[in-house]
């Protein structure tokens, strides 16, 4: 077996020292981490656990000279482990590969963590440990001691279908707009009410629909409004300007544990994504407000104009 071969399934712990550079730095690992997570983007792994191993080596600029015995002042273990649960609570992944690069991410984000060697398996997926494993370098993130950028506040609105087909609806979004704030917009579901059924998992998916069929629309009839589905396009949107209609399918279905509301309660879901945006602001346009104990008067400036 060549080399190159034997250090792709040897431990990071192997493959860092096989790649190690003369900077001098330290190494601190956390081995055979286990988790159980609901993850994958199969519709078989929804709904279900499975085992995750973490192993996980940081390379780490050497500080023993200036911080004695001091815990607080070093790269703890607890710092490793706490960026994969970190990570695990802030929303349900379809992909190993994705989960590495934000564990990676948050991990170099300490001042002292100068590369990071990342491997994930699923434990439970067949007859074989399935994983992945990346390497991460702070030269690629950002410079040492800068920490992550805030990311911005938004202004949430939701507007009832009675707001969407007002005469006054173009000029609202004017003077939302011109506050010079991010602006998310929300929408209910459509008035032409989609097929009930039993299945709850399944009601769910087509009640989600309803709502992005009217988020399209409105869309089609505002061309500042462009329909939004990840966290990703949204933080973009926001430092760039963009007025973005909310299509809740992905972020509801992927939410770690269940959103506090539902699409037939569409004010209340609503609530809780502006929660989960940080919003600095709430506006509920021709509807009533709704209770939400995640959401309070004291982190954000909520107004409701009954219609």
């Amino acid at each position: 077996m060549s080399d190159e071969t034997r250090l792709a399934f040897a431990h990071p712990e192997e493959r860092s020292m096989a790649m190690a550079s003369n900077e001098g730095l330290d190494r601190i690992s956390v081995r055979d981490h286990i988790e159980d997570v609901e993850i994958g983007a199969f519709q078989a792994e929804r709904g279900v656990t499975q085992r995750l191993r973490f192993n996980v080596v940081v390379e780490v600029r050497s500080t023993m000279g200036n911080v004695g015995d001091d815990v607080d002042l070093i790269l703890s273990y607890d710092k490793v482990t706490e960026a994969i649960t970190g990570e695990l609570a802030e929303e349900r992944f379809n992909l190993l590969e994705t989960l590495a690069e934000r564990v990676a991410e948050r991990i170099l984000l300490e001042p002292p963590a100068m590369r990071v060697f990342v491997r994930i398996e699923k434990l439970d997926r067949g007859t074989s440990d399935l994983g992945v494993e990346i390497v991460r370098t702070r030269a690629a993130k950002q410079p040492v001691g800068k920490s992550e950028q805030g990311h911005p506040h938004p202004c949430v609105v939701f507007l009832s279908n009675e707001a969407l087909k007002s005469s006054h609806l173009t000029g609202w979004i004017d003077q939302l707009a011109a506050a010079g704030e991010p602006l998310l917009i929300c929408v209910g579901m459509h008035e032409i009410a989609g097929p009930e059924i039993d299945d709850t998992q399944a009601q769910l998916r087509i009640d989600l629909l309803s709502i992005e069929q009217n988020a399209w629309s409105l869309a089609a009839r505002d061309p500042r409004c462009v329909v939004v589905e990840t966290r990703t396009e949204l933080d973009w949107a926001m430092k760039n300007d963009q007025i973005s209609v909310w299509a809740p399918s992905k972020i509801v279905l992927d939410a770690v544990g269940a959103p506090a509301g539902n699409p037939r309660k569409a004010a209340e879901l609503a609530r809780w994504f502006a929660t989960e945006m940080e919003a600095f602001r709430f506006v509920s346009i021709g509807d009533s407000l709704p209770e939400c104990p995640g959401l309070t008067t004291q982190n954000v400036s909520i107004e409701t104009v009954i219609l």
